[in-house]
């Protein structure tokens, strides 16, 4: 994680890290996409698609999946992707694909706190 802290803010981000991943799945050249995932693909355990290598397939999820923690939007589409992990097709791997296709329009993303002068914590409970 890089931190970069100032009087006024912190700002967390994992840029040198996501660029490992575009590396490590040669998807460094590949062409960037401002949105995670096709609305119109439907997912499901027997998609009758090819399989894809089970193993590469873990790896990348959970490349994404330690990202994360700096980049809270590929959250979802992450997580919906793992539970496919035990079975993944082609439709799933390009879905994979496409959030490094994401990450590689936004991998200077981070989280910034602000400095504040009047913190209030506020908690809820059922």
């Amino acid at each position: 994680m890089e931190i970069k802290q100032s009087k006024e803010e912190i700002f967390i981000n994992q840029q040198k890290y996501a660029k490992e991943i575009l590396k490590k799945f040669h998807m460094e050249n590949c062409k960037p996409t401002t949105t995670l995932m096709n609305q119109k693909d439907k997912f499901s355990k027997e998609d009758g698609t090819d399989r894809v290598d089970e193993e590469k397939f873990r790896s990348l999820i959970g490349c994404l999946l330690y990202l994360t923690a700096t980049t809270p939007d590929i959250l979802y589409a992450t997580s919906f992707l793992s539970h496919f992990m035990h079975c993944p097709g082609e439709i799933h791997m390009r879905a994979a694909k496409r959030i490094l296709r994401y990450i590689k329009e936004t991998y200077s993303f981070g989280v910034k706190f602000l400095k504040c002068q009047k913190l209030r914590l506020h908690g809820f409970f059922l």
